[in-house]
């Protein structure tokens, strides 16, 4: 972990592009209630396409790569991807939900060294997790995956989003993946869609199912110290950066629209159009986005919960200022240490009260041709 640490502080001041998460698809062969991307193909990038950015993210410095989706193993060329990312060096991470994974294909994967294979898994009772992925037989398959994959050595963290319809499985989840081997990971947050639509919030746990998993030591380690009273703010905090989004790390959608990261749907450039290392320096985007400090925030740097906010920038974007609170993390903030956050007392509320109607919706480009356990704070892992 300190190697990973200094790697970034390195690339932070070098302004190397460290991590991408890169989207091969977004199609996929299950419909999940609570996912934040419609399914249909605008016009992926080709193999060559991809292959041809892959060789740009080498010669810009990318290191870590995420290969993702939808269900990137939809693509008859996945693997090939894969064999070319790792001819580049990258240290390669899939995400997937396993369906499509057998002997075969674990056996490829551990040739191809891939670092780790992420999965998604919703509930150990196929009842509920079925429902939740609209896919009959969906958990047999995914957890015949996760044995094959464990049977060939792959590292492989086994991810769940809280949902209500999910929110008392999350102990038996745990206790499934340490059987396997598996690191576990939960994350309370439901995204809105990459357009902003904020229907899928329905789904989204109690503010009881939430505050219990942050009161429970098997995902949280120390509760006393994980929900204390924070800190307090010094120059440190208040120059530090709100994440590493755009800074060493960015998203890139399957249609080579560049973001700052998968859940900041903020358009910075497009691959299709322009060299990575182009955007990358030069998007005008990217670097109002690299000029926010913590002191910078509106209303967030004026409160008590400063240093040790999960505040997404990008859910802040989605609420119509990058600058501003994240409503969901004022909530997750309060649940933790029974503490309102500033916006939460700005707008007279003392309890998980934040408005969830302030989401806006973002227009994005269009573009068809050119066995550990933790709870997750940023990325979303549907």
């Amino acid at each position: 972990m300190k190697l990973i640490e200094r790697l970034n502080e390195k690339a932070l001041v070098h302004g190397v592009p460290l991590s991408v998460h890169l989207d091969l698809t977004y199609r996929c062969n299950e419909r999940c209630e609570h996912c934040y991307l419609e399914h249909d193909d605008r016009g992926e990038m080709n193999t060559s396409e991809i292959q041809n950015l892959l060789r740009q993210l080498a010669e810009a410095g990318v290191f870590f790569l995420t290969l993702s989706g939808g269900e990137p193993l939809v693509r008859d060329d996945c693997f090939e991807i894969i064999e070319f990312a790792r001819a580049l060096q990258f240290n390669v991470k899939l995400k997937t939900n396993a369906i499509l994974i057998r002997e075969k294909e674990a056996a490829r994967l551990k040739a191809l060294a891939v670092e780790q294979v992420q999965i998604s898994l919703y509930s150990h009772r196929a009842e509920v997790h079925d429902a939740i992925t609209k896919v009959r037989g969906s958990l047999q398959r995914t957890l015949a995956g996760i044995r094959v994959l464990r049977a060939h050595g792959l590292k492989v963290s086994v991810a769940n989003v809280l949902m209500k319809s999910n929110a008392s499985d999350n102990e038996a989840v745990g206790a499934l993946a340490g059987e396997f081997g598996a690191h576990y990971m939960l994350d309370p947050t439901i995204t809105p869609m990459i357009d902003g639509g904020i229907e899928v919030l329905r789904y989204r746990a109690s503010a009881a199912d939430v505050a219990a998993v942050f009161h429970n030591s098997a995902l949280v380690g120390n509760v006393e110290q994980f929900c204390a009273p924070p800190q307090a703010i010094d120059d440190s905090i208040l120059e530090g950066l709100p994440c590493s989004a755009g800074h060493t790390a960015c998203y890139i959608s399957p249609y080579g629209d560049l973001y700052p990261c998968v859940q900041f749907p903020l358009p910075c450039g497009n691959v299709r159009r322009q060299k990575f290392a182009d955007i990358w320096r030069n998007s005008p985007q990217l670097a109002e986005v690299r000029s926010i400090r913590a002191k910078d925030l509106e209303t967030c740097s004026a409160c008590s919960h400063l240093g040790s906010c999960s505040r997404c920038p990008g859910l802040a974007y989605m609420e119509g200022n990058m600058r501003g609170p994240s409503s969901v993390d004022c909530e997750k903030s309060f649940l933790r240490t029974q503490i309102p956050s500033a916006a939460m007392m700005a707008s007279g509320l003392s309890q998980r009260q934040a408005p969830r109607s302030s989401l806006v919706q973002i227009q994005l480009s269009q573009s068809k041709n050119g066995v550990a356990s933790s709870v997750a704070a940023g990325q979303p892992i549907n």
